[in-house]
């Protein structure tokens, strides 16, 4: 099984944006290590909600929708070149204490704070916050606990000065024991806006390096991409060596780094992007109609009743992945739903070459072109990962460049100037 999924990475959040026309599900789950006393989360929304907006999902259906869509390593085996068959190919994947209600209210309408509501959702205890300066609402958020980090009130000014209220949740410590978590479940909010955006920085604010962001948009019309920033395919389709089976997530990672930095930083990059109902190859199956409810995708059941045959495409997933920071991420998210239902996914190709002992002139060739074949395999990982393309030789047991074997299979061009 050969899938990069969001594990190979330290300080990796996931979200799942379920969209279709002004209604949105969001859901939030996080990376915290450390004491469950310790978490909290303060999240801009555009609208105020209510506690029946407030849901505590299951993990399970996260890490089943990134297996699903984690880019892949395929295998593909050569046929016998003396046969005149098909050959098969094989598409298997291998805070502190808060203060209690009244005090935190009048502490609040000092500061020109308004705690719109307070909800007990599963483990997690939630305000929701309107404020008339960001002043004092910083004030307001430290005097309860929560560790707002210096510059935090530049930030939040300018979500008040969008309309924006504040989701804020802490883990309530007595329903978590009760409840019988060992984790902290992902949390989902269901709401209305125009507004097709994801806050990121806020969480900027105190970070101590650049941090990976996986977005997995489920829609009923086709793929999402950013209109702040560029949304880049990541490569696909590259036949790369062998050995790298073995090495596949130092691979992926070393790819992903070299991409973000070709893009100088500043590039959103899809890794996914189908319809959920079917996958080729699939690095897991399928979620099920019952695990997309699960997630938000509420047009299912509404158009249930439609004939098959005019039902839209049932929900077509996309897969961005960032690497952000507030030097070179300076906006939020701003998001758009396209019509573009066009199948994309990040595939890497490994083809065993065919090993029998047949002397027919096909097979002679076939032994030409292998070798050259190799050799474009070695430059092609030199050039996606940025490793030492005399290493990768080496791991590959090609011979090296003084050789003529090297020199003969150079493409003519490379051959013409010394400089």
């Amino acid at each position: 099984m050969g899938k990069a999924d969001t594990k190979l990475f330290n300080r990796a959040s996931q979200v799942v944006l379920v969209r279709d026309a002004d209604r949105t599900v969001l859901t939030m789950a996080s990376d915290f290590r450390g004491d469950v006393k310790e978490f909290a989360v303060v999240i801009p929304v555009p609208t105020f909600i209510e506690r029946d907006q407030i849901h505590v999902a299951d993990k399970a259906l996260i890490d089943h929708l990134d297996a699903y869509s984690a880019p892949r390593l395929v295998e593909y085996y050569d046929p016998d070149p003396c046969q005149v068959i098909l050959g098969r190919s094989y598409g298997r994947l291998m805070g502190a204490p808060a203060q209690d209600k009244a005090g935190r209210r009048e502490l609040a309408k000092s500061l020109g704070v308004t705690v719109e509501a307070s909800y007990t959702v599963g483990e997690y205890d939630i305000l929701i916050l309107s404020a008339r300066e960001s002043d004092g609402l910083e004030t307001w958020l430290r005097e309860n606990g929560y560790r707002i980090p210096a510059g935090a009130s530049r930030v939040l000014g300018s979500y008040l000065r969008q309309g924006m209220k504040f989701f804020v949740a802490r883990v309530n410590l007595e329903e978590k024991a009760r409840l019988g978590f060992s984790n902290l479940r992902p949390l989902q909010v269901a709401y209305e806006s125009p507004k097709f955006m994801l806050p990121i920085r806020l969480g900027m604010v105190n970070a101590d390096g650049p941090q990976e962001l996986f977005i997995h948009a489920l829609t009923p019309k086709g793929r999402v991409e950013t209109t702040n920033y560029r949304t880049v395919k990541l490569p696909s389709d590259a036949e790369i060596p062998l050995y790298v089976q073995q090495r596949f997530g130092d691979f992926y990672k070393a790819m992903f780094t070299r991409q973000v930095d070709r893009e100088a930083k500043e590039a959103v990059f899809l890794e996914y992007a189908w319809n959920m109902s079917w996958c080729d190859p699939c690095a897991a199956d399928p979620l099920s109609r019952e695990e997309l409810g699960q997630l938000g995708v509420f047009w299912l059941e509404e158009r249930a009743a439609t004939p098959a045959r005019q039902r839209p495409q049932q929900a077509f997933l996309t897969r961005l992945h960032l690497r952000y920071d507030a030097a070179h991420f300076p906006e939020d998210l701003v998001f758009q739903e396209t019509t573009d239902q066009s199948n994309f996914q990040a595939r890497y190709i490994l083809r065993h070459p065919w090993s029998g002992d047949a002397s027919c002139p096909a097979a002679r060739q076939y032994r030409e072109d292998l070798r050259r074949r190799q050799e474009e395999q070695a430059r092609t990982l030199a050039d996606l990962t940025g490793w030492d393309l005399a290493g990768i030789r080496a791991r590959m047991e090609l011979p090296g460049e003084a050789s003529d074997v090297r020199s003969g299979s150079r493409r003519w061009w490379e051959r013409l100037w010394k400089d």
